[in-house]
């Protein structure tokens, strides 16, 4: 998608991009060796501020997450260098095995099984991050302050690389993984002239490492955190710079980053950092850009060529819409065998179409599929048990289209949207359902919209501004949704778990509120959801949790019939 930037903003990322693409070439710079028939190290660098040091994250939380097991062990063919952190900073003693720094995960455990199991190549990786600091100052390299990570990390990388080359061992650079910028929104100056300090970062790397091919992944910042929702415009900012960035630049790309888990705080529950889930995630997302991008990695296409739809040429169609816990944050495959009924749900369900869009587009269907496990780190949602329900309620021809974004709050889905223009997922949701009742119509069935089943944003529970506007902005989405998709009786049903129980939002009864909106219209329905499976974490439900939450909402809509 092209961005409408200031016109300032694009004249500053051409102008500092304009020498740099004249000098690219069409293949990588030939690895330093004396040793031609030896394949060479893939070098990548990992660089930023405290959530690629991985703060707020622990070793002992991995087995938490079942897809994640046993990235708390070294990695014994993966070689690593670092040196993270501020004022005390770890260093390793020249190269070693990559394994956790100081207890915490950082993005590269996960990032380096993803691609050594992919890829039959050794890789080794470099680490230099330190959390609160600034592309403005402290990562500048043209005039380093603070803690100059910059000639920091100039020194370590030639160190690192120096050492392959006595050990004559050859190698090759093949990308930097770059997650920062939340510090520098701090900063007016910093703020507005991040795309242009980015493009000039990524030139000098180049310059400086003698490495006119060197790749750059930019990660998106995370706008499931507190800075995401009460410094809004100011995030927004930051990544229209990255986004500058890496669409003038074709050796740069835009990992998006926001829809990972995140670590849950005390008191309310919102955090800063991803934390454990979050960073095994992130570095999934690095690893799949990369074999992406090298043609290493293959979607797979679970695309129907004939839908599962017997007796009769019309199909009910539910639409899934929400947040984290509509998307299944910390809902796993491998623990639905110790759920009642979750066996069942492992396999594809033959008599079931489904589509979607998870974490904002993140992860797209291959048209219509069959309804089955598919999230996006061995992840699922509420659609599984759903579906299951609908058939056991005698449910005939049944399609599902989810659309779902875990690191959105509800005015993303409103009309209007934020000053955060970016993030406006209104009419990418409009148009999803759109597109799903058109490409049924187009194999010759009639369709029966059912609903919309919406679960209500965790995060806007939380954060006092967001949740004393919910209702208002929940009711915007219907009353808008009706009216695009034609639909003047089309019937939502909105889900709720109990919210956030602290003193500084009890004061507003967000449950009453959407409960007297539904009251309110006799086409919308309140499904609150308490009494589902304890969960571990408040704001999150995991996966019996979710399992629960699907067959909840079946019955809900059976209720109605």
């Amino acid at each position: 998608m092209t961005l409408d930037l200031p016109m300032i903003l694009r004249s500053l990322v051409a102008a500092a991009l304009a020498a740099l693409l004249s000098t690219l070439a069409s293949g990588a710079s030939d690895p330093p060796s004396a040793d031609t028939g030896r394949e060479p190290v893939r070098v990548f660098i990992f660089a930023g501020q405290s959530n690629m040091v991985g703060s707020d994250s622990k070793v002992s939380d991995i087995e938490r997450f079942p897809p994640f097991d046993g990235l708390g062990e070294p990695q014994e063919k993966v070689r690593f260098q670092y040196c993270i952190g501020r004022e005390q900073k770890m260093r390793s003693d020249g190269w070693v095995d990559l394994q956790p720094v100081n207890g915490v995960v950082g993005p590269e455990l996960s990032f380096a099984r993803e691609v050594t199991g992919a890829i039959d190549a050794p890789i080794a990786i470099i680490k230099c991050a330190a959390g609160g600091t600034h592309l403005g100052g402290d990562w500048n390299p043209d005039e380093p302050s603070g803690f100059e990570m910059y000639p920091l990390t100039m020194e370590l990388v030639r160190s690192a690389l120096a050492e392959l080359d006595r050990k004559k061992v050859p190698y090759r650079l093949e990308g930097v993984m770059w997650h920062q910028g939340e510090n520098d929104m701090f900063n007016e100056d910093y703020q507005k002239r991040y795309g242009e300090n980015l493009a000039n970062f990524v030139a000098r790397w180049r310059k400086d490492l003698d490495a006119p091919d060197l790749r750059f992944y930019v990660g998106e910042l995370c706008t499931k955190t507190i800075w995401g929702m009460d410094l809004r415009p100011r995030m927004h900012a930051i990544s229209v710079g990255q986004r500058a960035v890496t669409e003038a630049d074709p050796l740069s790309e835009y990992v998006p980053t926001s829809h990972v888990g995140v670590e849950i705080g005390g008191g309310v529950g919102l955090h800063y950092h991803y934390g454990t889930l979050g960073q095994l995630e992130h570095g999934v997302n690095y690893a799949r850009a990369y074999l992406r991008n090298i043609g290493a990695l293959e979607d797979e296409d679970r695309g129907l060529k004939k839908l599962p739809f017997r007796g009769g040429r019309t199909v009910k169609l539910f639409v899934l819409a929400g947040h984290r816990n509509m998307e299944g944050e910390r809902a796993f495959v491998q623990e639905l065998r110790d759920v009642k009924g979750g066996k069942k749900l492992l396999k594809d369900q033959g008599d079931i179409a489904y589509r979607y869009s998870v974490g904002g587009d993140f992860k797209t269907s291959s048209g219509w599929e069959l309804l089955g496990p598919c999230g996006p780190y061995d992840t699922f949602g509420p659609e599984l048990s759903f579906g299951a329900a609908l058939v056991e309620g005698k449910v005939k021809n049944v399609a599902i289209a989810k659309f779902t974004h875990s690191g959105s709050q509800i005015v993303d889905w409103t009309p209007d949207g934020s000053v955060a223009v970016t993030r406006n997922l209104y009419p990418r949701f409009i148009e999803f359902v759109k597109a799903s009742i058109k490409e049924l119509r187009s194999k010759g069935y009639r369709v029966d919209l059912e609903g919309v089943f919406y679960h209500v944003g965790e995060n806007d529970m939380s954060f006092g501004p967001f949740r004393r506007g919910a209702a208002g902005h929940i009711g915007q989405l219907i009353e808008a949704s009706r009216k695009d998709l034609k639909e003047s009786k089309l019937h939502w049903y909105v889900s709720q778990q109990p919210p956030t129980d602290h003193k500084d939002v009890n004061g507003i009864d967000v449950m009453s509120e959407v409960a007297a909106l539904a009251a309110a219209d006799r086409y919308t329905f309140h499904v609150p959801t308490e009494g589902l499976p304890p969960q571990e974490k408040q704001l999150v439900i995991s996966t019996e949790g979710i399992v629960a939450l699907g067959a909840w909402l079946a019955e809900a809509y059976l209720a109605k019939q």
